[in-house]
């Protein structure tokens, strides 16, 4: 018995019109046939399939095969008969792991279920097979590396982006990932938003922080954006009212941590409120709300493919969404032992540990924390205006772990200048922001969401990197 393991996309065609040769094979307008749908009920279906060919077995005149399209499987079978030849056979033996097939199969129901293949009740009965596209012999990785446990490797997983992805796990993961940006999308489109774009090379540090990339721009220096917050805001001043936008956010931050990407996918949403900036903090968290829905209901393969690799408690949240102030969260840690001051910052540590609290006595992993100490806050978050210690400014977290960051914005062009100043931000450089507020600017707030960290915790999986396609971090710039 012979073993090799080979790459498949699975597609069907309504007709294979035409043979050009023994080993070439014209092929029409082709759609998937490897999805959640082929069972049973397809038996003795025939048709054409073009597949990554992930396994094969031989045995005596017969040889099994893995077809594999995505994030799906089938077992097919090639044996000696009076649609196959013993060539045939040979041929389907010697066939690169990872090489793309393009085969015609009939349909038939297995005796017993096939627990290795996402499709366990059926097996494809080849009758043709060609080779579309040959891969290489020896590949720079396995993918049964890429579905070890967490940790082993992990740099091999890494290096070749082109066959990483290729396996269930990761086809689940990425295909989750842009439907929380379809929901997102969605959502606001729904609730009157308007989508907008923004600038990533800027002349200011966007945060006010030291946490940015400069580059060389022509004669002077510029930054890549940290948020496109200012921009949020502007449009706000030219009565949008409700924007959003989804792009990229760069953080010069040394910090190779599990959480940590120099470039990520942000989630952004700004609008004008009436009364209360708690108005904001309800848009959003219904705006995660239905995204959170959204997934549970139409991603459940996903969820449960991913879940097979990575196991996971259910992800849970409340309607309405949780609200604490940030000095109940405080309160929270002490009671736990946690010693901090009513100032400082959350520390990652103690941020995991108040999300298993708040997990513990509400349940849920979905929650705000809300009046931020202002020290700890950008320059623009307006002061609470009944304790100049705190301010109107919120987090959301995800099974104890920071995805959202936002708060009131300041409107005022005086009280903005002030706080830039004791931020230590070359005014000059914020000019045109600042003097948006100056010509009649309504109340409003907003925040950022990193697209990478919500599909993370949301499938409970434990480094961010598992949902970035091509991380960027202080170590990787390639591919």
């Amino acid at each position: 018995m012979g073993v090799v393991e080979c790459n498949v996309f699975a597609i069907i065609d309504s007709l294979h019109k035409h043979m050009q040769s023994d080993m070439a094979l014209y092929r029409t307008t082709v759609a998937p046939v490897l999805t959640s749908e082929l069972g049973v009920a397809s038996q003795n279906e025939r048709g054409p399939a073009d597949a990554y060919c992930i396994v094969v077995i031989v045995l005596g005149k017969q040889c099994f095969l893995v077809l594999r399209q995505q994030q799906f499987n089938v077992q097919a079978l090639v044996a000696v008969g009076e649609r196959a030849s013993k060539q045939m056979v040979k041929f389907a033996a010697n066939i690169n792991k990872e090489s793309i097939v393009d085969v015609e199969a009939v349909v038939k129901k297995v005796e017993q279920t096939i627990e290795s293949c996402s499709q366990q009740d059926v097996e494809l009965h080849i009758e043709r097979i060609f080779v579309v596209s040959q891969a290489e012999p020896r590949l720079p990785l396995q993918l049964e590396d890429c579905v070890r446990p967490e940790g082993e490797g992990d740099e091999v997983r890494m290096r070749a982006r082109a066959l990483g992805p290729r396996t269930t796990t990761s086809q689940a993961i990425f295909r989750l990932q842009s439907g929380v940006c379809q929901l997102f999308r969605d959502t606001l489109t729904n609730k009157g938003f308007v989508e907008i774009q923004t600038p990533k090379i800027i002349s200011a540090a966007s945060e006010g922080g030291a946490n940015v990339f400069t580059v060389s721009y022509f004669k002077t220096s510029a930054y890549l954006a940290q948020s496109p917050q200012l921009y949020k805001q502007m449009c706000i001043c030219a009565d949008f009212d409700k924007v959003f936008c989804v792009g990229p956010v760069f953080r010069a931050e040394d910090s190779n941590t599990h959480r940590h990407l120099t470039e990520f996918v942000g989630l952004d949403i700004e609008l004008a409120f009436n009364y209360h900036y708690h108005e904001v903090i309800e848009s959003i968290t219904d705006t995660m709300v239905q995204i959170f829905k959204g997934l549970r209901d139409k991603f459940q393969t996903e969820i449960q493919t991913v879940g097979k690799q990575y196991p996971s408690e259910p992800f849970k949240f409340l309607e309405p969404t949780l609200r604490l102030e940030y000095s109940e969260g405080v309160a929270m840690l002490r009671e736990a032992g946690v010693e901090m001051g009513d100032e400082e910052d959350l520390s990652t540590p103690n941020e995991k540990l108040l999300g298993r609290l708040v997990k513990e006595k509400y349940d849920t992993d979905f929650y705000v924390l809300d009046k931020y100490p202002l020290a700890v806050r950008p320059f623009y978050t307006m002061p609470d205006p009944n304790d100049k210690k705190y301010s109107n400014s919120y987090d959301m977290f995800m099974r104890g772990e920071e995805i959202l960051s936002g708060a009131q914005r300041i409107h005022d062009a005086q009280l903005l200048t002030e706080r830039a100043m004791h931020h230590n931000i070359d005014l000059e450089k914020i000019k045109s922001y600042i003097d948006s507020f100056r010509y009649g600017a309504p109340p409003h707030g907003g925040g950022g969401i990193g697209l990478e960290r919500v599909c993370m915790l949301y499938l409970g999986l434990h480094n961010v990197r598992q949902t970035s396609m091509f991380p960027r971090d202080p170590k990787r710039l390639t591919p």
